[in-house]
């Protein structure tokens, strides 16, 4: 059952949350997709995803009764997806999580035998987009940037890099998901130049 679990990571960038709408979308025929709505001590208004908003005393709150099947911290904000996000598991749907790279290996021990998915792209293209969100300086840009190429996913998780149109890699990661292949290429692929 865990395996229709998909946790996707990637830096901010890198397009995760639009391969997930485009999979919501374009879901494969016969099979129900849900994206786990996020808990997010961010304000409504800061656009994005249709997180949930809560202050951080009511974060804290809802942690500690137990609320959230998986929950963490990041980038001074605090996320979590509740219980009832995951009960379309067993239903038979898949369930889509936007998740964090730090704390993915607590996700596997969780939740053994989920389907780990790792997007990146080149520097060059994350450099472009963080630009032009304009949320951040070029030097915060800078360092997000050196992050991204310094992490090394799981072994066992499928990277899938996004420079090119959405549709192409959406595609690539339906394909994955629903006729799976080998895991991540070599890692050296992925050590892209920043300069």
């Amino acid at each position: 059952m865990n395996q229709r679990l998909v946790y996707v990571v990637g830096p901010s960038g890198a397009g995760k949350d639009s391969l997930l709408q485009w999979l919501v979308q374009h879901p494969p025929a016969g099979t129900q997709l849900h994206l786990a709505r996020r808990t997010v001590t961010r304000p409504a208004s800061a656009g994005g995803e249709g997180h949930e908003s809560v202050d951080a005393s009511a974060f804290a709150a809802l942690r500690d009764a137990g609320a959230f099947a998986l929950h963490w911290s990041a980038n001074g904000l605090h996320y979590g997806i509740r219980e009832q996000e995951f009960a379309a598991l067993d239903t038979g749907a898949w369930v889509l999580v936007s998740g964090s790279r730090a704390h993915l290996a607590l996700a596997q021990k969780s939740y053994p035998g989920l389907s780990a998915v790792h997007v990146h792209a080149s520097a060059g293209v994350l450099r472009q987009r963080l630009r032009a969100r304009q949320r951040e300086s070029n030097a915060e840009v800078e360092a997000r940037l050196h992050r991204a190429l310094a992490f090394e996913p799981a072994a066992d998780a499928f990277c899938l890099t996004n420079d090119e149109d959405l549709d192409s890699a959406g595609l690539r990661l339906k394909e994955h998901l629903f006729s799976p292949t080998a895991p991540c290429a070599a890692r050296s692929a992925r050590r892209t130049s920043i300069s």
